[in-house]
């Protein structure tokens, strides 16, 4: 049997938050496929704005063709604002899947609708287009931020408030499942499930399982239109090295 190659990338450079989406990733995944984990080597240590979204598209995409030149089968790209999504998929061969695209996918299965809890404020409008952007909106009743900062996420005491924040969340849209909003939430779905006698979904393991099923089935994304390899051409500057082969190899 062929051993499958997926590769997890999380487009922000700290490597805590790799460590934890390649684990998640990794319990699903199955004996049969290799989980590597990529963090990106330049940009911001959090994307919390569409600031840092902006300036963590080159080292996500660099990490897209490193792994095009190491042979991987396919990407999940773990960051709920799934950044650089559609230029990925431009790059990379296999398929390309984002946790946000994939996790409300995955709740629209099991009920008539989830609300989305996320990290500040903010993000809510980038999580309700997003929802938009995939067929969600008939979905998603509603996009509740807690307000901690993605990289205080790790630490014990916040479960308690994330939560309090999802049965919030249930009883205001009357949700029958909760999608996280964030990457560094994906270890606390079987305690926030527990928490709110409702499934809840982590969009890590669900794009895996998601890149799993296309690479099992032979299918790669298409190589035609929209998502045919971007033409090389001159890039100035800082991304000079981006233009001969559409990103750094």
């Amino acid at each position: 049997m062929a051993i499958m190659r997926i590769r997890v990338v999380n487009p922000n450079t700290t490597a805590a938050m790799t460590e934890l989406a390649a684990r998640c990733a990794r319990a699903v995944a199955g004996p049969d496929v290799i989980i590597e984990a990529a963090t990106s080597r330049t940009g911001p240590v959090s994307i919390e704005s569409h600031y840092d979204e902006a300036l963590a598209l080159p080292g996500l995409l660099a990490e897209i063709a490193r792994g095009e030149a190491d042979g991987v089968d396919g990407y999940v790209i773990a960051c709920f604002g799934d950044p650089g999504l559609y230029a990925a998929r431009e790059l990379a061969r296999g398929p390309v899947i984002g946790i946000a695209e994939a996790g409300m996918q995955a709740a629209s299965h099991l009920g008539r609708g989830f609300s989305v809890v996320t990290t500040l404020a903010r993000t809510i409008g980038q999580a309700e287009d997003l929802a938009g952007r995939y067929g969600m909106r008939q979905f998603c009743r509603g996009v509740h931020a807690t307000d901690i900062p993605v990289l205080e996420l790790d630490d014990p005491k916040v479960r308690t408030v994330i939560a309090d924040a999802c049965r919030a969340a249930v009883a205001a849209d009357g949700s029958d499942a909760v999608v996280l909003g964030c990457a560094g939430m994906a270890g606390l779905c079987e305690f926030l499930t527990a928490e709110t006698g409702v499934p809840v979904v982590d969009g890590v393991a669900a794009a895996t399982l998601t890149v799993r099923s296309l690479v099992t089935m032979g299918l790669r994304k298409s190589g035609r239109g929209e998502f045919a390899a971007p033409p090389p051409k001159p890039y100035i500057g800082m991304l000079s090295t981006f233009g001969s082969k559409g990103a750094l190899p």
